[in-house]
């Protein structure tokens, strides 16, 4: 049923959700009410976390599976336990030790179960090694490139790559990973991190060894092995940066992915240096767009095909379709990847920033029409969606993680943050943007953390706009009147703002613009609910009134 909340009932939840939160890392959630909403389950850290992954894995000739594979995941405990449970797909297990020793398990419904000789106390470090092989119906996509070349590429959000290495499937259980990948001599292999090698086995296939030293979330681990061409800029960026593709694109790359350093620099600016130690563009098979995978990212194999009816890029040459999901993805760098959001629910702390953040980009090299034009279509599409789904950004109950690619999560949370800054002003924004930022990095965050590093740089109570905005849903319908007569001695002007949309009303200060054959002034309507009215003394007939004559609140207005 798409109906909507009663705003009482979704600051209930937001309260309810913000006195389980301290326990979602230490329970799997799993409860529902059920007179009103379900709660999502989620697989949250628990009794044990990972902490590094070796991951050794050999492709046969053609790439089409997995011939051999040893996963070693090293295993801080938590609390008390007797049993490792990690999510594990339908690959064949070979066996299984812990700490070099052999030991017994269960592997059935996705569920690797490790059944320790002796319980472990908290505190203790373990080493749990999986051998196993087989193709994998999920995650590492073994298929052809757009040449038709063998490929094999990691494609695992949300939940997918447990369907090639055991793990813990949850975005907030993060680690660093090491990836040793042997495959035929005529591929190259790329991963996360940094390249520690390359050696020549005895068959003369070739074992890459990458490291990426910082924690990220298990979804954007991935490997890519295929024949790419591989480029670099002729410019340098901030850090090692290249592009793998396949031979067809070769001459496309260079120009396509020119957004690419000054995207590294523009955010390493306004955020943070860049976190991790080098980034790889690779074009290959992904179901999205983009991929934001931690240092490699993995763009659709169509990002360069022509597109004749696109809007050109006036600071790049090519589509603004791929300047955008190029700082789209490289933005999330940043946000999603060294800062995750702590569950699904706060998804848009990943997907909202991305889509903001690349706005941001276009606001700088496109001008600032492009960046209103950019973010009216982002308003267009969440109000679109909203008639269907009027649910807030903060979604505890939508099961299927996919149906979590919404423009909840994309386009409003890209508004809220627009709405962040206009209120806040540029300096107080980006201030605790930053503070945000450091607090949480290699780490994951909440919206309750958003809004604290906000607050403490503006110094302003974000509670009710987090209400309203965050763990609310809908938005506000203006519909304005105004009369400007003589009261007393002299003329005073009348605003009268009226919301009417179902529900109630949103409280976030509305910029007014007073036009006269005198000039212009702002003011700014506070709304007490679904009728404000404005007085102020004006000694000049207005000759038009506008409603956020600036664009800096997700609206919809009429006379």
């Amino acid at each position: 049923m798409n109906q909507r909340p009663i705003r009482g009932f979704e600051i209930w939840r937001r309260q309810l959700v913000l006195f389980f939160q301290p326990f979602f890392f230490l329970v799997v959630l799993s409860f529902s009410i059920t007179t009103t909403f379900a709660i999502r389950r989620e697989r949250l850290i628990d009794a044990w976390q990972p902490r590094h992954y070796l991951v050794n894995i050999t492709l046969n000739d053609q790439l089409t599976e997995i011939v051999t594979a040893r996963a070693e995941i090293d295993v801080d405990v938590l609390k008390r336990l007797s049993v490792i449970d990690l999510d594990f797909g339908d690959l064949t297990t070979e066996a299984v030790s812990l700490n070099s020793k052999p030991t017994s398990f269960e592997h059935r419904n996705g569920k690797l179960e490790i059944k320790l000789p002796e319980a472990a106390n908290a505190g203790a470090r373990l080493t749990v090694t999986v051998t196993y092989h087989g193709k994998p119906k999920d995650g590492l996509i073994l298929t052809t490139d757009k040449d038709g070349k063998p490929s094999a590429v990691g494609d695992n959000w949300p939940d997918r790559v447990h369907h090639w290495i055991p793990c813990l499937d949850h975005p907030s259980a993060k680690a660093t990973v090491t990836f040793k990948i042997t495959a035929p001599v005529r591929d190259v292999v790329v991963a996360n991190g940094r390249l520690d090698g390359i050696e020549t086995e005895a068959n003369g296939d070739r074992t890459w060894t990458y490291t990426e030293g910082s924690p990220i979330p298990p979804y954007c681990m991935i490997v890519g092995v295929g024949e790419f061409v591989r480029l670099e800029p002729a410019q340098k960026a901030l850090t090692p940066l290249s592009y793998y593709v396949p031979h067809s694109d070769s001459s496309n790359a260079l120009k396509g992915f020119a957004p690419a350093a000054p995207a590294l620099e523009f955010f390493s600016q306004i955020v943070a240096p860049y976190p991790y130690q080098k980034l790889a563009l690779i074009v290959g098979v992904t179901r999205f767009g983009g991929m934001e995978n931690s240092g490699a990212i993995v763009f659709t194999t169509t990002l360069f095909n022509p597109n004749p009816n696109a809007k050109v890029s006036r600071a790049f040459g090519i589509s603004n379709g791929i300047e955008d999901v190029v700082a789209h993805e490289i933005a999330h760098q940043w946000f999603g990847d060294s800062v995750t959001e702590s569950t699904w629910a706060d998804l848009w702390l990943s997907e909202g920033f991305a889509t903001y953040f690349a706005g941001l980009f276009r606001q700088k090299y496109e001008g600032e029409e492009a960046f209103q034009a950019y973010m009216k279509q982002a308003a267009e599409t969440y109000f679109a969606y909203e008639k269907k789904n009027l649910t807030p950004i903060v979604d505890l109950e939508t099961q299927d993680l996919y149906k979590l690619l919404n423009a909840n999560n994309y386009q409003k949370g890209a508004w809220v943050l627009h709405m962040l800054r206009s209120m806040l002003g540029d300096d107080a924004f980006f201030r605790g943007i930053r503070s945000y930022y450091a607090a949480h990095i290699n780490s994951t965050a909440t919206s309750n953390d958003l809004r604290a590093a906000l607050e403490k740089s503006s110094g302003i109570n974000l509670r009710t706009f987090f209400d309203e905005w965050v763990y609310g849903s809908g938005h506000p319908v203006y519909r304005t009147s105004w009369e400007w007569k003589k009261v007393g001695g002299s003329h005073t002007l009348k605003i009268k703002l009226l919301q009417t949309q179902n529900g109630d009303a949103f409280l976030t200060p509305v910029p007014v613009q007073v036009v006269t054959t005198n000039g212009t002034q702002r003011v700014s309507i506070r709304p007490i609910g679904k009728e404000t009215i404005m007085r102020i003394p004006l000694g000049t007939r207005p000759t038009a009134i506008l409603i956020d004559p600036d664009q800096t609140i997700l609206k919809e207005a009429t006379d």
